[in-house]
């Protein structure tokens, strides 16, 4: 997208969301990124500079309707008023059995999982309408496309923004807005090392026969958010080691 000039990527202060916003930074972009630790998101934000790239953190913790409104009114602030590119990758991934599943852990999931890329698409997208230029990249899950045990909960949360990919593609495509999904399968980041040999042997299922990195899946965010993906919209892109294709 040669005309943006700003990115706001959430959870992005490790993992996918900082490979992303580092390879976002390089083509030029402004990136704001959010997350919890005000360590790890200066740690970000100083490597990026460091590199001659613009950057900025905000700590959040994306959870409901109001903490989407006051990320979206900085991330505004921060890059004079002009956010082009949203990737909602901030996500918690429990697993377990569904009797194991209390009322909170389920409201805490989806709050994070489908209510708060909700609400920051509803606070950011009527500019990039206005616009007529803009992307927004959702980051799902395999396991939102088949039935594994342990994955009930997690599973349906990016299964919901699966959907909500396509709805928004056929609200915001034809106003200029491309909105697309990717789908990681079993990746190695901090967050996955807790897996153990657990995530090799899950990843092994696929052709690819290991785990990807987080600099490939944010390749392939990066290629729906800023490259050359022009007539792509409403696409959930695989990026699995072909764990789907088996």
């Amino acid at each position: 997208m040669a005309t943006s000039h700003s990115a706001l990527v959430t959870g992005g202060t490790s993992g996918i969301g900082r490979a992303t916003a580092e390879k976002l930074a390089l083509l030029g972009l402004h990136v704001v990124i959010t997350g919890r630790s005000v360590e790890r998101g200066n740690a970000v934000v100083q490597t990026i500079r460091q590199r001659g790239g613009r950057a900025d953190f905000i700590q959040a913790d994306l959870r409901d309707a109001s903490s989407a409104a006051v990320v979206a009114t900085e991330a505004r602030r921060l890059t004079g008023d002009r956010v082009d590119v949203l990737i909602n990758n901030a996500g918690v991934f429990p697993f377990g059995p569904t009797p194991a599943t209390t009322e909170a852990d389920f409201d805490s999931v989806y709050a994070t999982n489908v209510k708060a890329p909700y609400f920051l698409v509803a606070a950011l997208a009527p500019a990039m309408v206005q616009r007529g230029d803009g992307a927004i990249v959702n980051v799902t899950t395999m396991v939102a496309d088949f039935g594994a045990d342990g994955m009930a909960l997690y599973g349906s949360s990016k299964a919901a923004l699966v959907l909500l990919t396509k709805a928004w593609a056929a609200e915001f495509g034809p106003k200029g807005v491309r909105v697309n999904a990717v789908s990681p399968g079993p990746t190695r980041t901090e967050g996955t090392a807790v897996m153990g040999d657990d995530l090799a042997a899950l990843a092994a299922q696929g052709p690819a026969g290991r785990p990807g990195t987080a600099e490939e899946i944010a390749d392939a965010i990066v290629f729906l958010a800023a490259g050359p993906s022009s007539f792509i919209h409403g696409a959930v892109l695989p990026v699995d080691g072909g764990r789907l294709a088996v």
